[in-house]
């Protein structure tokens, strides 16, 4: 593990150059060139990397549908379930692998019609009519597989590749492959995470790339987005002091056990809370955007508000060179009652997503940014109900690792196209399975990263995201 023998002309360095600027006022543009000159002094840990062979795609917004949406409902239509509608299973006809129970439970149809999309004929439900108008730049995986049924199991899988251990989170991965493209922002950013710090953190990978946890988009500009990055009873001045003072030491200690990851991160973590406070305030402040953008995103509409700030903010996010933004959208989690739920679910983020697609390409960052939208599994084709005695069309539907869908958008993945297939039921894949593994090793190898390559030394032996598993969708691959 790299040490930091240069922190001390790095702390100086940036001393006299903001004594230099704060004369006139601690302006960003003052700040930030002062901070060009201190990300210089060494090599951070997150320094931009070069990537093992040539990328089709420079960063990535993952958006996590939190609490598992369901494809039959939104993606993949079985004329099956339409037509067996409030039937019970059954014995017969069905498909390997089916819980023993399953028989007696009701056959749930979908909850809205579908109709194929755009050119490439995808199908989508009336419930995502703006995700329907960029149906020709989605690429559709109809056959992801998951490995538990826990939501809490499965999203950790999503997130760090395993079930039952504490890994480095995939945007703790790409930062740690990559590097981040803004000296004075963190590589990763996680906005509106859940409240497990293992999804998105860094584990045993430097502390600095772990993600960087946006709970709130105020909407005044001069409330920050990030808890304690700002203090505002204390003079920049001050602050670059009180740091100096705390570093050194740091760096004494740093110098008598030669090797700290827990300190390095605290030192590294020190110095770009710093250099965030002159890049923070001005991405997060949305006033900058014009009208017609915020209206295309929902912002400042009740449905929509919150999760248009959030995909607004990731697309500026990486525009200043943040390398892997997560945004997080809850309330799939479709137990009950999803006939009346889902809908209002699909309001809350149709628009927001689409948008985000829309508006990279627009400004074309799409061919660069690989974009990834999916849950930590789907729903059963059969329902669920809660109370056992309430009529069909108030049941919900439980959760399913067996199949599901996902969806992916830009850096270099084919648009327009569908992947993998499910039997007549819904509920086993038959055609281009994609598990976990194998998404997560697409995602790296379009950002220029081998899988098998991109590995860390950690209590005696090589870990990697994708663990011992995983293969290259290369069918998706444009």
């Amino acid at each position: 593990m790299q040490t930091h023998p240069q922190i001390g002309n790095r702390n100086e360095l940036s001393r006299r150059r903001f004594l230099e600027c704060s004369a006139c006022g601690f302006g960003a543009v003052a700040l930030r060139a002062m901070l060009a000159d201190v990300a210089s002094a060494m090599e951070s840990p997150l320094a931009i990397r070069a990537p093992h062979f040539p990328a089709r795609a420079k960063r990535v917004i993952f958006v996590f549908l939190s609490g598992g949406p369901s494809q039959h409902d939104l993606f993949v239509p079985k004329p099956r379930l339409e037509r067996d509608h409030g039937k019970r299973v059954g014995l017969n006809n069905l498909p390997r692998g089916i819980p023993v129970g399953t028989e007696r439970f009701l056959t749930l149809g979908p909850a809205a019609k579908f109709a194929p999309r755009g050119e490439s004929g995808a199908m989508i439900s009336d419930l995502l009519p703006h995700l329907a108008g960029v149906a020709d730049d989605l690429c559709f995986l109809h056959g992801m597989q998951a490995d538990n049924p826990a939501h809490d199991l499965a999203t950790l899988q999503f997130n760090m590749g395993v079930i039952n251990e504490v890994r480095p989170s995939m945007g703790a991965w790409v930062s740690y492959g990559l590097g981040s493209e803004n000296a004075n922002l963190p590589s990763y950013v996680s906005i509106f995470a859940g409240s497990d710090v293992r999804a998105h953190g860094s584990a045993f990978l430097p502390a600095a790339h772990q993600g960087t946890v946006i709970g709130n988009i105020p909407k005044d500009p001069k409330e920050s987005a990030i808890r304690y990055l700002n203090d505002p009873q204390t003079t920049p001045t001050a602050q670059r002091r009180q740091i100096d003072f705390v570093q050194s030491m740091n760096r004494q200690l740093l110098n008598r056990v030669v090797e700290d990851r827990v300190m390095e991160g605290v030192v590294d973590s020190f110095e770009l809370a710093f250099r965030m406070q002159a890049e923070t305030p001005r991405l997060v402040d949305l006033s900058g955007e014009s009208e017609d953008t915020l209206k295309r995103y929902g912002v400042g509409e009740k449905v929509t508000d919150k999760n248009g700030r959030a995909c607004l903010l990731a697309r500026r996010l990486c525009e200043a060179g943040v390398r892997f933004v997560q945004v997080s959208i809850g309330g799939w989690d479709h137990h009950g009652n999803i006939r009346d739920a889902i809908p209002k679910t699909c309001a809350e983020s149709d628009q927001p997503v689409a948008a985000l697609i829309a508006d990279l390409k627009t400004r074309g960052l799409l061919d660069e940014t690989l974009v990834v939208c999916s849950g930590e599994f789907g729903r059963t084709p059969w329902s669920q109900d809660l109370s056992g005695t309430a009529p069909i069309e108030t049941h919900g539907r439980d959760h399913q690792p067996e199949s599901f869908t996902a969806f992916l958008a830009g850096g270099g993945i084919r648009a327009g196209f569908s992947h993998g297939e499910t039997d007549d039921f819904g509920y086993q894949v038959v055609k281009g399975r994609v598990h976990i593994h194998d998404l997560h090793a697409t995602i790296l190898h379009q950002l220029g990263l081998d899988h098998e390559r991109l590995t860390y030394r950690h209590a005696g032996r090589d870990y990697r995201l994708t663990d011992v598993y995983g293969e290259v969708v290369r069918e998706i691959l444009a």
